[in-house]
């Protein structure tokens, strides 16, 4: 077939959504297929887009054909992408769907696309409705998915959404795949100092852009709570600030927690991304809200444990008590969770679990889940 990836990927920053587009088109490729990425020359105007930088430093991926060509807020540049799309008559669109902002600007030009018909549309929604909600998401979301032959959903609560707006459309969960394009683990003690931390510290890790829906203050709080002092748990803090940064430094000052909080509040290129997955005992995900997170598929690829919140898709992919710890989105029951995990020791049968549990998140049956759904 011949596929073409409309979503984020390098040069831009992406984060996990730009690693799973480029991963996917080198799935995609290994298959015999013929692959282009069409990706953002403009993905976010500044106001929705609280980070330091949308670009990347790091260097091309091998391999793959992406051309940086559509502006999210130009609809001029819509109607020239759709017909350039249409003209080359790929066999199937994937569309990469993750903010009703987007909405105008991917269903403009899937709707030109669909004119040939012959190109398939199929769309990876990782929300329908985003975690932080904006008037008219709903009226946004609707126009891009009258135009898609079908979709793909990473949690059930993003299918229920996706059928709450449009219930005609074909549509399937699927688990979000590993996200296997990060290296090779590494052992404890080398990944520790790499990132100067003792190896004999009690380490959690917390890992990505910080945003205020993922209860960063809750897992700072909970680390001040007395169970957790006298363990001496540590956090590792690895991702950008997409907030108030000076929120997180207040609750580390408040909660006494200067000498127990590790930082690096910087963007994460992916090959540093290793190193801090091998550094930690278990990495935890305290959200308030979810609908999957690639954090889990990352932790997966390390076999590090989790402690997650029991909030959207998060407990579809973490099963308590198998492969990590599912506790309700407050204080008290993170700093149970926590506790527990090394209280009882639970560290290395988690580990061993994931070796077989992460069998299911395969490259495999997430691209052949969308080759049917364009069929």
């Amino acid at each position: 077939m011949r596929i073409v990836i409309l979503g984020s990927a390098y040069p831009l920053r992406g984060g996990g959504i730009a690693s799973f587009n480029e991963r996917l088109a080198e799935h995609y490729q290994q298959m015999g297929h013929e692959v282009d990425i069409y990706s953002f020359s403009l993905q976010y105007p500044n106001f929705l887009f609280p980070g330091k930088s949308q670009f990347s430093d790091e260097s091309a991926p091998n391999g793959l054909r992406i051309f940086s060509k559509v502006n999210s807020v130009n609809p001029f540049n819509w109607i020239k992408i759709g017909l350039e799309l249409k003209k080359a008559n790929y066999d199937l669109l994937i569309v990469r769907f993750w903010m009703p902002f987007f909405g105008p600007c991917l269903g403009t030009i899937q709707r030109i696309v669909r004119q040939n018909k012959h190109t398939k549309v199929v769309c990876i929604a990782d929300n329908i409705i985003p975690h932080e909600h904006r008037i008219g998401d709903q009226i946004l979301a609707k126009y891009f998915l009258n135009a898609v032959d079908g979709c793909v959903t990473m949690s059930r609560s993003v299918l229920d959404d996706l059928k709450e707006i449009n219930s005609k459309i074909p549509a399937t969960y699927t688990p979000h795949p590993l996200y296997d394009n990060y290296g090779p683990s590494i052992s404890l003690e080398q990944a520790r100092a790499a990132l100067k931390i003792p190896v004999e510290d009690k380490v959690v890790l917390f890992f990505g852009f910080i945003r205020q829906y993922k209860g960063l203050d809750m897992l700072l709080e909970a680390l001040g709570k007395v169970e957790l002092k006298e363990l001496n748990v540590k956090l590792l803090l690895a991702g950008e600030f997409y907030g108030d940064e000076d929120l997180y430094q207040s609750l580390i000052q408040k909660y006494g927690l200067q000498d127990r909080v590790y930082l690096h509040t910087s963007f994460i290129p992916n090959d540093e991304v290793g190193k801090y997955f091998c550094a930690a005992d278990v990495v935890v995900l305290p959200y308030r809200t979810a609908t999957q997170s690639g954090i889990t598929q990352v932790a997966y690829h390390f076999d590090l444990p989790m402690i997650v919140t029991r909030v959207g898709g998060l407990p579809e992919l973490v099963h308590d008590g198998l492969v990590g710890t599912v506790v309700e989105p407050n204080v008290a029951e993170i700093v149970k969770g926590i506790a527990s995990f090394y209280d009882q020791n639970k560290g290395s049968v988690f580990r061993e679990n994931m070796k077989e549990e992460k069998k299911k998140y395969s490259w495999d049956i997430f691209g052949e889940e969308i080759i049917r759904l364009a069929k």
